[in-house]
């Protein structure tokens, strides 16, 4: 389905300029931009995927990951076409970087979405998958409606949104995990076609907004795995963000344009727990191990809550948002 675009500026010769994320691109008449669904079309932008579903999938919430938000509960998963960036390891390349298979997807409109999240006795919806900026009028129209029907909203993102997208989805979004991929421009830049400042100030904006706020950082060894580049990561969400926002370090697999790069040692993702506990940091997860990752109290260190894989075999000692100790209050949205 088309339909205009919410974000965007006209310009001279019916070109016109996206503002949706922060590439802002210049788009001439009949061409599309960087993401690939958006299309300028007789001098309007247009985008070109909305309702278009590719995945859909009911989780556990801790699969997003969101090890602090509604924990145990199951959400409505969906994925569309599209991405903002370019990664070169993308898990999802089908769906993000190769998107002339429309002819694959499937209409859900957002009632629909809805409807299905509760009858399949879900909290929430999780747009995820590709980058959901890419179906940012679909996202809001839904979340509106998931609102009024009781259930919460998730999105899980690479956080290149612009600063308008972004104001736009803070009063309709729950809880955000957004994927801070190195605190290397270089990086960004060579392995993603996208920059890092404008991230850190949507991580900022979502904290000042007291949106629930998880992050994951997936180390690829030999590219962002470097003890400076991982201290200055946790350094930057204990200082600017805070040390209660839960932190995933996920293991890289070969994938894609990166099938050359060997699997991260897990002894990698050990030591970046380190570092992340030397920053201050209270909770830090590993992710794509083969071990359990529970959560305790950093004040008296209580086993709030323990998992196996993604499913939970024990939620203890949790009241009100605060340990059933020490009373500690806890970054947890039940």
């Amino acid at each position: 389905m088309i339909i205009e675009s919410i974000l965007f500026n006209k310009l001279e010769n019916k070109k016109v300029k996206c503002n949706v994320c922060n590439h802002r691109c210049k788009i001439a008449e009949n061409k599309q931009g960087f993401c690939l669904t958006r299309n300028n079309l007789n001098g309007k932008l247009y985008s070109c995927n909305y309702a278009l579903i590719s995945s859909q999938a009911i989780d556990p919430i801790e699969k997003k990951p969101l090890y602090h938000f509604l924990p145990g509960s199951l959400t409505y998963s969906l994925g569309g076409f599209g991405c903002n960036m370019r990664c070169l390891n993308c898990q999802n390349y089908i769906i993000s970087q190769n998107i002339d298979k429309h002819n694959e997807s499937i209409e859900i409109l957002p009632e629909k979405v809805v409807k299905n999240a509760i009858n399949a006795n879900c909290q929430s919806i999780a747009w995820t998958y590709n980058e959901p900026t890419m179906y940012l009028e679909y996202v809001l129209e839904t979340a509106l409606i998931s609102h009024e029907n009781g259930l919460k909203n998730i999105y899980v993102s690479n956080g290149y949104m612009s600063d308008e997208s972004l104001n736009l989805l803070l009063p309709q979004i729950d809880a955000f995990n957004i994927d801070l991929k190195s605190m290397s421009n270089e990086f960004y830049i060579n392995n993603c076609k996208a920059t890092l400042e404008p991230i850190l100030n949507n991580l900022k904006n979502i904290y000042e907004h007291k949106n629930h706020l998880e992050i994951t950082n997936l180390l690829i060894g030999g590219y962002n795995d470097s003890y400076e580049l991982i201290k200055s990561l946790t350094d930057f969400i204990a200082d600017e963000l805070g040390k209660d926002v839960p932190l995933h370090f996920s293991r890289f697999f070969p994938y894609y344009k990166m099938s050359h790069v060997p699997p991260t040692e897990i002894s990698k993702l050990e030591i970046a727990k380190e570092i992340a506990i030397e920053s201050g940091l209270n909770n830090i997860y590993l992710g794509n191990v083969p071990f359990k990752q529970n959560t305790k109290c950093p004040n008296c260190g209580e086993l709030l809550i323990e998992r196996d894989g993604y499913n939970i075999k024990n939620m203890n000692m949790i009241t009100g948002g605060k340990c059933g100790i020490c009373h500690k209050e806890l970054n947890f949205a039940e």
